[in-house]
């Protein structure tokens, strides 16, 4: 049985492509994602803004990944909210990956919508409307598995009476999440852990599956203090799942963004039951934080992660002379994680923004600073946090090689955000 819906996925390439979608030059009306993947098209050829992604690069932090995490012992079910693409996530998939975990009820429609038989959900869901339409999506289809979240008895009642209220027939597989001081959702000590295991334990529409929980909450940088950080919370969660009497026979303990995984492996791995990571966003990767805080940047043993993606933006001004106006902004690459980077310039290599920097972004340009470029000029920029990159765009072009003189554009990758 497939993990995802394949066909769903290839009735994909043939979205026509037209004016609805900001990345498709006008030159490319009419035709769709399959032509192009037969006839790939220029890079030259699209204007800017614009956020491209690299196939060769795509197809090397999956299969690295796949890689670590099956010498490693463990599964992984990456964080499909980084990419919110189905045609990615099936990659991921055919790759080994356990299930996909997402982030809120309108992503779980997306991915059921495709088929996806494994689901996290890794939050709580407590809305009644999504509770009984999950239930009807567990009950129609015997070979769909979910498990989410619960980190308070309020929240387990609030999901047992609107299960019951839906009738549903299969019960909601749930972890109990520990947070900590400080941090984001979870429960603040081990007490309150086994009172809301407890409660799950009581209430017949739920199981009790596992322990959960997320690292990234509790650090920002790779310094020793962070790690530690992280160790410490990471021996909370072992100690919990061990202490816990869950209700399967293989439970869940699932933890692990994309900047602290090799500690999740060293602290989780050997627990009873499945120990899952949930990195996300190491399949498109960055020119910025995660390029720095990355296990595998840091030292753990595995083939290094390459950016996936890339701004193109345009000089349309130059009021100073150590002052160039770019048309990239908030609207079309994160911000929130460091600013973009110009690395080169189209046909003339890295030299004209060697030193140079993107100061500041409005909705719709950018301030480069110490760059000798004119207007006209197309720059590349290297960008940061892919979480808050993609969801600009609802298709995105795949080039052959972003560092080539003449990129050519070979797919599309479609997203639902």
């Amino acid at each position: 049985m497939e993990s995802i819906d394949g066909a769903a996925v290839d009735a994909l390439a043939d979205e026509r492509l037209d004016w609805r979608f900001k990345a498709v030059p006008a030159a490319a009306d009419g035709m769709s994602v399959a032509d192009v993947r037969a006839d790939p098209l220029p890079l030259d050829a699209f204007g800017t803004p614009l956020l491209t992604l690299d196939a060769a690069a795509l197809d090397h932090n999956i299969a690295a990944m796949a890689a670590w995490t099956r010498d490693a012992g463990v599964d992984l079910a990456p964080h499909g909210k980084t990419t919110m693409a189905p045609a990615l996530w099936r990659r991921q998939l055919d790759a080994g990956a356990w299930g996909i975990t997402l982030a809120n009820l309108p992503q779980l429609r997306v991915a059921r919508a495709f088929g996806v038989r494994r689901l996290i959900l890794a939050n709580a869901l407590v809305d009644p409307a999504g509770l009984a339409w999950l239930g009807a999506q567990l009950d129609a289809d015997p070979g769909f598995e979910f498990l989410s979240w619960v980190d308070s008895v309020r929240t387990v009642e609030l999901m047992d009476d609107a299960l019951r209220a839906a009738r549903t027939d299969r019960p909601v597989h749930v972890c109990v999440e520990l947070g900590g001081p400080h941090g984001r959702t979870g429960v603040r000590d081990d007490a309150e852990a086994r009172t809301v295991a407890a409660a799950v334990r009581r209430a017949p529409t739920l199981r009790l599956a596992g322990t959960g929980g997320y690292e990234g909450a509790f650090a920002h940088d790779a310094s020793a203090e962070s790690r530690a950080a992280v160790d410490a919370y990471l021996r909370r969660v072992a100690d919990l799942h061990r202490a816990l009497d869950h209700e399967t026979d293989e439970p869940v303990v699932t933890a692990g963004g994309s900047a602290y995984f090799d500690q999740v492996v060293d602290a989780l791995g050997d627990l009873p039951g499945r120990t899952v990571l949930r990195s996300g966003a190491y399949v498109v990767h960055d020119d910025g934080f995660y390029r720095g805080i990355s296990p595998f940047v840091r030292g753990t043993s595995g083939a290094r992660l390459r950016s996936a993606m890339h701004g193109w933006t345009r000089v349309v001004s130059r009021p100073e002379p150590a002052l160039a106006l770019v048309d990239t902004g908030k609207r079309d690459v994160p911000f929130d994680d460091g600013l973009p980077v110009p690395q080169l310039v189209r046909g003339k290599g890295a030299a004209p923004v060697d030193g140079a920097r993107i100061t500041a972004v409005n909705d719709q340009h950018g301030y480069l600073r110490d760059a000798s470029v004119e207007v006209g000029d197309v720059v590349r920029l290297g960008l940061s946090h892919p979480c808050t990159a993609l969801d600009k765009w609802t298709l995105i072009p795949v080039v052959d090689d972003a560092d080539a003189d003449r990129p050519r554009v070979v797919d599309f990758v479609r997203t639902w955000f």
